[in-house]
């Protein structure tokens, strides 16, 4: 039994860590976006082919995605568990904010996953040479989706979900990691808000922005 509790614990802690991770990348990704608001190509361009091409990004990019394929099966691994060893709700007790989102966190966890399928089908395979289409014009192959509106649809419901899943995401990681403190949890809670608001709306407004008016 206990071999078991410190293998789940273990998880979740390799698990808080991967997400972390995970966390510092979204700014960067979200301030290259932020380069398809412009009418000129050329600087979005350059940035999707440094990141391709740097070999520091390119080791990045195996870290990233070891901490990617980590984050989704420790939590799915985790998720299992839980409903194997609680297969019926509590009868009592009361229900904090954090558990109603980690509740639900198996599923915004997988409107994210498979958001980020699309993405890298759209993107990445095609750097990867799997996809047609130009690695070296991803500014237009940018625009060209996001005047669809079906995938605005989906790309902006798909940040909502994503914007759940950073709140408890943020504070849990630092619980999971034994950072819990009176004063600085509080903190803690209130900038992994801000930080779930700011990020979704920051790419949710490049969506809306391309869509409506390029």
């Amino acid at each position: 039994m206990s071999k078991v509790l410190f293998a789940s614990i273990s998880k979740k802690f390799v698990m808080a860590l991967a997400g972390l991770f995970l966390l510092t990348f979204l700014p960067v990704h979200l301030i290259i976006n932020f380069m398809l608001l412009k009418s000129d190509p050329a600087p979005f361009n350059a940035a999707a082919h440094f990141m391709a091409t740097f070999p520091l990004v390119k080791i990045f990019e195996i870290v990233l995605m070891a901490a990617i394929l980590i984050h989704v099966t420790y939590g799915i691994f985790l998720q299992i568990s839980n409903w194997l060893a609680r297969p019926v709700g509590y009868v009592s007790g009361s229900k904090a904010e954090t558990s109603f989102f980690s509740k639900f966190m198996i599923w915004t966890g997988a409107t994210v996953l498979t958001f980020l399928v699309l993405h890298f089908f759209n993107f990445y395979f095609i750097k990867l040479g799997l996809v047609e289409g130009d690695p070296e014009n991803f500014y237009s192959v940018a625009h060209d989706l996001f005047r669809i509106p079906a995938y605005n649809y989906i790309y902006l419901a798909c940040f909502v979900m994503l914007g759940f899943h950073l709140y408890h995401a943020f504070s849990s990681a630092f619980q999971t990691l034994g950072l819990n403190h009176r004063i600085w949890t509080p903190i803690v809670k209130k900038i992994a808000l801000f930080y779930a608001i700011l990020i979704p709306a920051g790419f949710a407004s490049i969506s809306i922005t391309l869509w409506l008016f390029s």
